[in-house]
């Protein structure tokens, strides 16, 4: 099993940055996979970025430019970089894990981020 943990949501003026942590914790050596989604309220879920044990990133054409994930294996983290935040990325941002051979996959409990003045 795998338990993921958030941190670093708040709240934070437009045009501000935060960075987000996400550490992984139990059978790591499994992931292949790490994403953050985020859901904001009254619409669905959506991916943010991703990362494999590779570095290879992805990121859907909305989030491309104001958004970076990284990941330091040493420490089993995964980070999410924000930048020139704006209302609209109010949301609540959530961690996900994906696993070799496996449909299955692990979410963390979420981190609010708030962007208002």
């Amino acid at each position: 099993q795998v338990q993921l943990v958030e941190s670093g949501g708040g709240l934070v003026q437009p045009g501000g940055s935060l960075r987000l942590s996400c550490v992984a914790s139990g059978d790591v050596f499994s992931i292949y996979a790490m994403s953050w989604y985020r859901q904001a309220p009254r619409k669905q879920r959506e991916l943010v970025a991703a990362i494999t044990t590779s570095d290879s990133t992805h990121y859907p054409d909305s989030m491309k430019g104001r958004f970076t994930i990284s990941r330091d294996s040493a420490k089993n983290t995964v980070y999410l970089q924000m930048n020139s935040l704006k209302s609209e990325d109010t949301a609540i941002y959530s961690c996900n894990a994906d696993f070799l051979g496996s449909d299955a996959s692990a979410w963390g409990q979420g981190t609010q981020v708030t962007v208002s003045s």
